[in-house]
C-alpha cells in the first residue's frame, strides 16, 4: 500500500509540473457564456454556469499555488516563455469575468471589487515580469516560432480590467465613480494600442513565413476574442457616460472606436473558419482535447455578449438578432470543449497505478 501511495503521488507530482497557465481560459470562456446567457435571458443557464465557474478558478487557484511551490523552476520557465508566458494573462482575464458575474448577475458590489483588486494587482505583476523576462533573456525564438495569438491574451486582460471597472463604477458613489471610469478608459486605450503592437507582429508572421498546421493553434481565435471583449468595454463606458462628464466629451471617440473594434471582431470571423478548415479538414490536423482550445471558445461567446451590449449601449437595434444566433454557437463550442475535458480527466486518472 506504501508502495501504491508513493506511485500514486509520483503520477501527481508529475502531472502538476506540466499543468499549463492557459488553464485559466476555461474560466474566461464558463464566465463569457454564462454572462452572454444572462443577458439573453437564460437565467437557471447562466446561475448554473456561474456556479461550475466558482469552482474552477477556486481549483484552478489551488492548482497554481501548489505548482508554483512545488514546481518553481517549470513554473519560473513558464513564465520566462515567448510560447507561454503569455497564457498566465488567463488568470487576470478569468479572475475579471468572474468578477464581472458577480456584479452583472447579482448585484454583488463587494465581490466584484474583491475581484477587481486580485486583477489589477495580478495584471501589474504579470505584466512587469513577463515582458520584462522576455525582453532580458539573451536566448530568444525567431519571430515565426516565438509569437502566437495567445500573446493577445494580455489585451484580454486589460480590457477585462476596464470591463469590470466599469460595472463596479456602476454602482460605486462618486468621486469613485469617476476614478474607475477612468482607469477603465485608461485601460481600454491601452488595450487597443496593445493590440495594434501585437497584432501588427502577428499578421505579418502568418503572411511572410510559412504557416504549418501545428503553428495554427487555438489561441489563433483570440485575435477575434481581444477585439469583442474591447467593444464590450467599450459599450459599457458609453453606458457610463451618463455619469462622466469626460467620457460625455468623448462619446464621438468612445461610439467611434467601439464600431471599429466590433468591424475589427466581425472581419476575423470568417478568416478564422477559413483558417480551421484548411487546418482540421484539408491538412487532417487532429483534433484532440487543449487548455488552449478555451481560447476558441471565449470568443464565441464575448461576441455574442459584445454585440448584445453594443446594441444596446447604441441602439442598434437590428443587430439584435446576431446575439440570438451566435449564442447556441458558444455554447455548443463550449459543452464540446468542456466533455474533452472531461474525457481527459478519465483518460488521466486511468494511467494511474493500480494498487
Amino acid at each position: 500500500m506504501q508502495c501504491y501511495d508513493q506511485k500514486m503521488q509520483s503520477a501527481q507530482h508529475q502531472g502538476l509540473a506540466v499543468f499549463s497557465p492557459a488553464n485559466f481560459g476555461m474560466v474566461m470562456a464558463t464566465g463569457i457564456v454564462s454572462l452572454a446567457a444572462s443577458f439573453l435571458g437564460f437565467a437557471r443557464l447562466a446561475t448554473g454556469l456561474f456556479l461550475l465557474n466558482n469552482i474552477l478558478y477556486a481549483v484552478l487557484c489551488v492548482l497554481t499555488m501548489a505548482r508554483a511551490v512545488r514546481h518553481r523552476q517549470a513554473f519560473w520557465q513558464d513564465m520566462t516563455s515567448h510560447l507561454r508566458g503569455p497564457s498566465f494573462f488567463t488568470f487576470v482575464a478569468g479572475t475579471s469575468v468572474l468578477g464581472s458575474q458577480y456584479i452583472a448577475m447579482f448585484g454583488l458590489h463587494a465581490a466584484g471589487v474583491t475581484f477587481l483588486a486580485v486583477g489589477v494587482v495580478s495584471w501589474i505583476l504579470l505584466t512587469y515580469t513577463v515582458f520584462a523576462a522576455i525582453i532580458i533573456k539573451e536566448d530568444k525564438p525567431s519571430l515565426d516560432q516565438g509569437i502566437t495569438g495567445a500573446w493577445l491574451l494580455a489585451v484580454v486582460a486589460a480590457q477585462s480590467i476596464a470591463v469590470l471597472s466599469t460595472l463596479v463604477a456602476a454602482q460605486w458613489a462618486q468621486p469613485h465613480r469617476l476614478e474607475l471610469n477612468f482607469i477603465a478608459l485608461s485601460m481600454w486605450l491601452w488595450g487597443g494600442m496593445l493590440y495594434i503592437w501585437m497584432m501588427s507582429l502577428i499578421f505579418y508572421r502568418y503572411t511572410f513565413f510559412r504557416l504549418a498546421p501545428g503553428d495554427l493553434a487555438p489561441p489563433y481565435w483570440i485575435n477575434m476574442g481581444a477585439m469583442a471583449i474591447s467593444t464590450l468595454a467599450g459599450s459599457l463606458l458609453i453606458e457610463n457616460s451618463v455619469d462622466a462628464p469626460y467620457l460625455q466629451s468623448l462619446l464621438p471617440f468612445l461610439k467611434g472606436f467601439t464600431i471599429f473594434y466590433w468591424a475589427t471582431a466581425t472581419w476575423w470571423i470568417p478568416m478564422l473558419l477559413v483558417l480551421g478548415f484548411w487546418r482540421h479538414v484539408y491538412k487532417r490536423f487532429p483534433l484532440r482535447y487543449d487548455p488552449l482550445y478555451w481560447g476558441a471558445v471565449f470568443p464565441l461567446g464575448m461576441y455574442t455578449a459584445c454585440t448584445l451590449r453594443m446594441s444596446t449601449a447604441m441602439s442598434f437595434d437590428f443587430m439584435d438578432m446576431i446575439p440570438r444566433l451566435l449564442f447556441p454557437v458558444a455554447l455548443a463550442a463550449w459543452l464540446v470543449t468542456f466533455a474533452g475535458l472531461l474525457r481527459q480527466l478519465r483518460r488521466w486518472k486511468k494511467t494511474l497505478p493500480m494498487p
